[in-house]
């Protein structure tokens, strides 16, 4: 049967998680350099700074987050149209 409190529970829980996960992904640093340009990452895909030839160039990591964030929005909305369709084929609606 039915029951929307443990439901509730079950969704409460899977966002935890989520969080946590999220937040031990923040915590996760790649740094990389080749030649006079460095960049560092979080786990989260996250750019957290650009270095080019020992100038700081937040200008340049917030325009790869902000490209980055809109290609997650563009990806996750093609996944949904695709879900969609995969639905209609398992016989939902």
């Amino acid at each position: 049967m039915f029951n929307p409190l443990k439901q509730a529970g079950e969704l409460k829980k899977l966002h935890d998680e989520a969080k946590k996960i999220e937040r031990e992904l923040e915590q996760i640093e790649v740094r990389e350099e080749k030649n006079d340009i460095k960049v560092s990452v979080s786990g989260n895909m996250k750019v957290l700074s650009v270095e080019i030839d020992g100038e700081d160039r937040s200008d340049v990591a917030e325009v790869l987050n902000n490209a980055m964030k809109e290609a997650q929005k563009k990806a996750a909305m093609k996944m949904q149209q695709l879900g969609g369709g995969l639905s209609s084929l398992l016989g939902g609606r």
